[in-house]
């Protein structure tokens, strides 16, 4: 009886202790860690969204940013800051050199801020690529953002500010930016502490027997993150408008075509999958390209369809690069959000024109591009008849017949010969009359008979 009950003894122990075990370790913290050492910009931001999700299906307690950027981009900045400020648990800032600009929105965005020794926060006047200070409505809008982003944090039980909305404004202040370094940013209320390294971090916030779970890319996302490089994107806008410029020029359906749309594949892949692109800029983009196909194939010249074609397909690529959230704050029409991807996707397309029409003179002799374009020489003892230039100047006020539609270029007939023909302005129908005003590159410029 003895041994029966000291072996229940022993059982009860076991279980009490499995018990108070368990409990400890559901008690035990979970701490995630999301790095961000990079220029803000829409890989960032999505970096920052997926690591947000990731710790919240991992259970976190609480969120640690390693930050260390000289800024970039304000609608990816202003996207960031907005998830950290919705986040459901506490976010902390380790800032690892340098918060600037954008930087120091995204910062100012999280619960507290911790800075490494020779670190810095601040310096958030707003700039354009070459470095130059923007118009002040560009920083009254970001001047706004660092306020409000600021007065989120609320009062303390004294009425004072948690985070002074006033000292966040000055670091927009073009008459005398402001940065803190550690020592000062403690000071000022905008670092609780410094630290050497994230443990440390987790030392002083008494979290010592957490458990540390650090962001994990697929290789999938790595690439989509890659994808979204300006500078990759750059080339995707190039090869989409590189590609219809060769097709406008030498029409069918061929490599020219196969690029641009390979371009576009490329350019709203990672934009439409990053929750960027929406379903109306791609419908967009694909209408402007239906136009275009039909000014080139249907309608050759470049009249409306053509016109409102680009114009659409332009439209498309900008929007697609516009986080839309970003667009109104504070009921305000944000200019910056939209100006940044129109100056890209202009600047892109001025780009791959002018290098289309460098390269397009210099592709065509080589002989590596014989397969992709026609190089064969006509020669007249062979039979073949060219353009006499000279000749058709001399056609100048004669009466002739349209052989073909002529929307508005086509074949016009006189005296049994045809010739290439242009319509000044308008159309015209197979068998219309028409009189030449002028000849041009090999053409007749024709009208219709009055």
């Amino acid at each position: 009886m003895k041994t029966i009950s000291a072996s229940i003894a022993v059982i009860a122990c076991i279980i009490l202790s499995f018990s108070v075990f368990s409990a400890e370790a559901a008690e035990k913290d979970t701490v995630f860690v999301i790095e961000i050492r990079q220029d803000i910009d829409k890989s960032s931001m999505r970096k920052l969204g997926l690591g947000l999700r990731e710790a919240e299906r991992a259970g976190a307690d609480y969120i640690i940013l390693h930050l260390d950027t000289y800024g970039g981009a304000v609608d990816a900045a202003d996207s960031m800051r907005t998830a950290i400020l919705h986040a459901p648990v506490p976010v902390i800032a380790f800032i690892d050199m340098q918060a600037a600009s954008a930087g120091a929105l995204i910062s100012i965005a999280c619960d507290s801020i911790y800075m490494r020794n020779g670190s810095s926060i601040g310096a958030a006047t707003v700039v354009n690529q070459n470095g130059e200070v923007m118009p002040d409505k560009y920083q009254s809008f970001m001047r706004g953002m660092m306020r409000s982003t600021a007065e989120a944090h609320g009062r303390r039980a004294d009425g004072s500010w948690f985070r002074d909305p006033a000292i966040a404004e000055k670091m927009v202040d073009t008459a005398g930016v402001l940065s803190f370094t550690p020592d000062e940013a403690i000071e000022a209320g905008y670092c609780e502490g410094k630290a050497e390294s994230i443990d440390e971090v987790i030392s002083i916030m008494e979290l010592d027997d957490c458990e540390i779970v650090h962001q994990q890319l697929s290789w999938i996302e790595r690439f989509i993150l890659m994808m979204l490089s300006p500078v990759l994107q750059g080339i995707f806008l190039m090869m989409i408008v590189g590609g219809i410029y060769f097709e406008v020029q030498s029409p069918g359906l061929g490599l020219p075509s196969v690029i641009a749309l390979l371009g576009a594949v490329l350019y709203f892949s990672p934009l439409y999958i990053s929750g960027l692109a929406l379903n109306w800029e791609i419908i967009l983009f694909v209408l402007g390209l239906i136009l275009l196909a039909v000014e080139i194939f249907v309608t050759p010249g470049f009249g409306v369809a053509g016109v409102i074609g680009a114009i659409l397909t332009l439209t498309s690529l900008i929007f697609a690069m516009i986080d839309n959230d970003t667009l109104y704050f504070e009921g305000k029409l944000n200019l910056r959000a939209f100006l940044e991807p129109c100056a890209i996707v202009l600047v892109s397309t001025v780009t791959a024109l002018i290098l289309s029409i460098w390269g397009a003179a210099r592709l065509y002799p080589r002989k590596s591009f014989a397969y992709i374009a026609q190089k064969t020489e006509l020669k007249g003892d062979e039979g073949w008849v060219g353009v006499d230039t000279e000749s058709i100047a001399g056609l100048k006020g004669k009466e002739v017949t349209a052989a073909t539609e002529m929307c508005p270029s086509g074949k016009v007939e006189l005296d049994g010969r045809q010739y290439e023909a242009v319509m000044e302005y308008g159309s015209a129908n197979a068998g219309d009359r028409l009189r030449v005003i002028r000849s041009e590159g090999g053409r007749l410029y024709c009208v219709h008979l009055s």
